[in-house]
């Protein structure tokens, strides 16, 4: 088992803040550029407004996000980083998982 010093920590960390519904959504969406709330709403179809908007009070305060003054969220250099990370599972994805099939509802 590993211990919080033989740095399992930050990944675990990760994995619990990434792992809720909707965060990886919200960085697909913003990684090929920065949305308005709006917009980010209407590509995160079955996503409730308050519940994107918990979702990226989350991400903000992971550094993850931020909100421009001009309310439009984009992924700071972290974020980004976090998205590039990510193209290998949206490879897989497209390699082993049907996108017609919905998986279900674990909430």
């Amino acid at each position: 088992m590993r211990s919080a010093s033989d740095g399992a920590a930050a990944p675990k960390a990760a994995m619990e803040l990434l792992g809720q519904r909707w965060m990886l959504r919200i960085v697909w969406e913003l990684e090929p550029g920065p949305l308005g709330f709006l917009e980010l709403r209407r590509r995160m179809d079955h996503c409730s407004s308050s519940i994107l908007s918990v979702r990226l009070q989350a991400l903000q305060a992971a550094a993850i996000i931020v909100k421009r003054a001009d309310k439009v969220y984009e992924l700071t250099d972290a974020g980004a980083g976090l998205g590039r990370a990510l193209h290998p599972l949206w490879t897989w994805a497209g390699g082993h998982l049907d996108p017609d099939r919905r998986v279900p509802d674990q909430r």
